[in-house]
């Protein structure tokens, strides 16, 4: 599995972005007011977050050992369950991509109020605020996971096949 890159977050948070402004934009065009969101919304994603963090530390333990020599696991560790580790590394993937559209949409909604003639409440661009920044705080929760899910190369890994060279040689 890939690593979530920079550009991915970029790029979702530029459409979060984009559709927030939107909304916006098409909601007072219709005459409505414009969209803001709820303050549960900032709370679910810091929870989010916090949960993504607190699954991947296991994984972390599991693979780099409590008090282990040379980065081998420790004894008495619980072995990696590698299904339960992917799923924790896509959570955390997943938890990046929803925060940085998360970020974006508060953004482009921000936006759209700081560019309207008339000043808005304190209390909407607050929750916007707040939906924002805990957006980015969810991107970091699930890339700060997805390094915690990643699992060092092991020797054998650098040279494939070396174990079984005997086997597959031109003599035989």
């Amino acid at each position: 599995m890939k690593r979530t890159s920079a550009g991915v977050l970029v790029i979702t948070a530029v459409l979060g972005a984009a559709a927030g402004f939107l909304l916006d934009q098409l909601y007072t065009a219709g005459g409505r007011p414009t969209f803001v969101p709820t303050i549960s919304l900032p709370i679910l994603l810091l929870l989010i977050g916090a949960v993504v963090v607190l699954l991947a530390v296991p994984i972390r333990r599991a693979t780099r050992g409590q008090g282990a020599r040379n980065g081998s696991r420790a004894q008495g560790a619980p072995p990696v369950n590698p299904f339960r580790a992917v799923r924790v590394a896509m959570l955390a993937k997943a938890s990046s991509i929803v925060g940085a559209v998360a970020c974006g949409f508060g953004a482009g909604l921000l936006v759209f109020l700081l560019t309207r003639p008339v000043t808005p409440s304190l209390g909407s661009m607050g929750e916007i605020i707040a939906t924002a920044v805990s957006g980015a705080a969810l991107v970091v929760a699930g890339l700060v996971a997805e390094h915690l899910c990643t699992i060092r190369k092991d020797d054998d890994d650098e040279h494939p096949g070396a174990g079984d060279a005997g086997l597959h040689s031109p003599d035989h």
